[in-house]
């Protein structure tokens, strides 16, 4: 098992296990609620089979919104790319779907995390329908730009989303090594209102975006008590597994797990099959 190297895909895994810090940090002016199980992936996936490819980077979830005193079902379509580009079309195509799907209001967020410096913005409303009186009317999104926020001001945020975001945003006048010890340092002191499955979300989003040497990167997480952590998606699991249950309950277990990866687009295809096809026969074996 490889861990996840797509920067779209931990985008979407950050977004997706911190998704109430998301809109209290970029939208604060909007009173959004966030439901017990808001994620909609595998329901958009199974309605539209032929997308699968194509929705690696994207995040489906429903939200209630206060609208003008009163509360509306609304559909989030939130868009991670690494790269600068005009995703107009594409948003207003994905809009049709969700729309369709469950006939709610559409919401839509593009969220670019390249690290370029852009010298024009990028469209955020696409021409979709025209009539005599309106003349054009448009389809308007929100677009986020992770590197025009400042890290020495993401970091000071008690929000774990802010502080890993600093590890992508303009960190002029910050080392990467407070950035780092910074994130750590949270992690460990909120460790009891964390699950291992943030430990290694937060793991695997530091080791990707450090940049730093690997040296000074294990005297950081030495310093800060974190190196007790498994730092692999097999890890993670192997250790889980190990000390809960019995054997066929483990495999059971894990499978169930690498289900969930694989719906939240972290593993690919290849890997969960892989991975699955080899629980299985070892809980053959045990039968």
């Amino acid at each position: 098992m490889k861990n996840p190297k797509s920067h779209d895909a931990l985008f979407k895994w950050l977004v997706a296990t911190f998704i109430t810090d998301f809109f209290e940090h970029y939208f604060p002016g909007v009173n959004v609620k966030v439901g017990k199980d808001p994620f909609l992936d595998k329901e958009f996936i199974s309605k539209y089979e032929a997308l699968k490819a194509s929705l690696e980077g994207d995040l489906f979830i429903i939200v209630e919104v206060d609208i003008d005193g009163q509360l509306f079902d609304v559909v989030v379509h939130i868009e991670t790319q690494s790269a600068k580009k005009d995703m107009s079309s594409r948003v207003f195509e994905y809009l049709c779907y969700a729309w369709l799907l469950k006939q709610r209001p559409v919401w839509s967020i593009v969220f670019y995390t390249d690290n370029a410096k852009w010298q024009t913005e990028v469209p955020s409303e696409f021409f979709y329908a025209f009539n005599s009186k309106l003349k054009k009317q448009n389809h308007r999104f929100d677009v986020i730009k992770v590197n025009q926020e400042k890290s020495v001001d993401l970091i000071k945020k008690h929000s774990l989303l802010c502080k890993l975001l600093a590890l992508k945003a303009d960190d002029t006048g910050i080392e990467r090594e407070q950035i780092i010890r910074e994130i750590y340092q949270a992690a460990e002191d909120m460790k009891k209102q964390l699950t291992n499955d943030h430990f290694l979300l937060i793991h695997q989003f530091v080791n990707f975006y450090k940049n730093i040497p690997e040296k000074q990167y294990e005297i950081i997480k030495q310093e800060v008590n974190m190196t007790y952590y498994p730092p692999s998606i097999s890890e993670y699991y192997k250790d889980k597994w190990e000390t809960e249950g019995e054997k066929k309950g483990e495999i059971k277990g894990e499978i169930k797990a690498f289900e969930k990866l694989y719906r939240q687009k972290i593993l690919t295809k290849n890997q969960y099959t892989r991975r699955v096809n080899q629980l299985k026969k070892k809980l053959a074996q045990l039968n």
